[in-house]
């Protein structure tokens, strides 16, 4: 009778990919530590950070999400053919000011109002912000999106990248990376478009952005940008060198670059600064990033039409798109005011980028 064991790793010995890792902490390690003293410095100057409390925090939501499932439930329904194309998008609230009957699964919905309404789908209450556009749906039903009609100036995508933590927390769903290849960017950014990738610390995923994803879209690589997540007092939320999780991730930009177009390649187009960093406090919610609109303001402009792909909230005056585009719309995220306005729950823990 053989005895097979599987043969154990000796703790010395690194695979390749943490060799990869190893080598670009290496890399960055100078830019994130002596970049977020300076700015980590500047801000407590000011007042804006404290020290460590022990003060006790607020329990988050329990809401549990069941978005995603409705979206595989919602593969059963017919898809809109091709005389309903042109009308793709429903609005949440009719002319006379009331509710009306929207299906968010096949069409994307628009709160076109000054105000934030209230949209139920299966017993639960989402908020939407105003002037603001979604879809609710996964890969096999974002044609509506494409159909929509719009060009997009600014596209920023946070994908659902495989790592084993992740699988072993089965908080949401991971896409192998080529499969992003079938996202219809091409279809939706407007030339010159500015492209942002949210990118775990794995190396490899961080060259197939750069060298397979970008190139597959037509979209050049312009700058890649560090967020570095601090506590309250300042501190790294993991130590710089940890083996295990960093206290950085980052984003690569890029600009879509139409071949068919190419008087418009650099028209009024503004540069974008290469390995710079953004600093926050990360929110207590698992996996949220924070907002991007007014750093990415200066290199779009202020009217720019933005999308956010993957997302799991809505913001004011974006188009949103994902199988759980409204997790973090739940109204029990969420505080009414006296004047009947919905404000986002704010923890010390929330995101604040300085």
């Amino acid at each position: 009778m053989f005895d097979f064991q599987k043969r154990k790793r000796k703790h010395s010995e690194l695979n390749q990919g943490e060799v990869d890792s190893e080598a670009f902490h290496k890399k960055v390690r100078s830019v994130i530590l002596d970049g977020t003293r300076s700015l980590v410095d500047s801000v407590r100057s000011l007042g804006y950070l404290k020290e460590e409390t022990d003060a006790v925090k607020e329990p988050l939501p329990s809401q549990e999400c069941r978005l995603a499932a409705l979206c595989e439930m919602a593969k059963e329904l017919p898809l809109v053919d091709d005389e309903e194309q042109e009308c793709c998008s429903q609005s949440l609230v009719a002319e006379d000011g009331c509710s009306s009957h929207v299906d968010l699964f096949s069409r994307l919905t628009e709160n076109r109002t000054d105000r934030a309404a209230v949209v139920t789908l299966m017993g639960e209450e989402y908020v939407i912000p105003p002037h603001t556009a979604f879809l609710l749906s996964d890969f096999t039903r974002i044609q509506p999106l494409v159909h929509y009609g719009r060009m997009f100036d600014l596209v920023v995508m946070d994908p659902p990248w495989e790592n084993k933590s992740v699988k072993r927390s089965r908080r949401y769903s991971c896409l192998p990376s080529s499969q992003l290849k079938r996202l219809p960017v091409p279809l939706l950014a407007s030339p010159n478009c500015l492209v942002v990738t949210w990118v775990t610390n794995r190396p490899s995923h961080l060259r197939f952005v750069r060298d397979e994803l970008y190139p597959h879209w037509g979209v050049e690589v312009v700058a890649e940008w560090f967020w570095v997540k601090v506590t309250t007092s300042g501190q790294f939320v993991f130590p710089l060198d940890s083996p295990h999780k960093k206290p950085y991730e980052m984003l690569v930009l890029g600009r879509y670059r139409p071949s068919v177009d190419l008087s418009t390649r650099f028209t009024s187009e503004v540069p974008v600064e290469d390995q710079r960093l953004i600093v926050s406090v990360p929110s207590a919610l698992h996996s949220q990033k924070p907002s991007l609109s007014e750093v990415l303001k200066p290199y779009v402009g202020a009217e720019a039409k933005c999308l956010e792909l993957f997302a799991r909230s809505l913001q004011p005056g974006w188009t949103s798109w994902g199988n759980e585009v409204l997790k973090f719309q739940h109204t029990s995220y969420f505080t009414l005011t006296p004047q009947g306005h919905y404000n986002r729950q704010l923890r010390n823990d929330s995101s604040a980028i300085i």
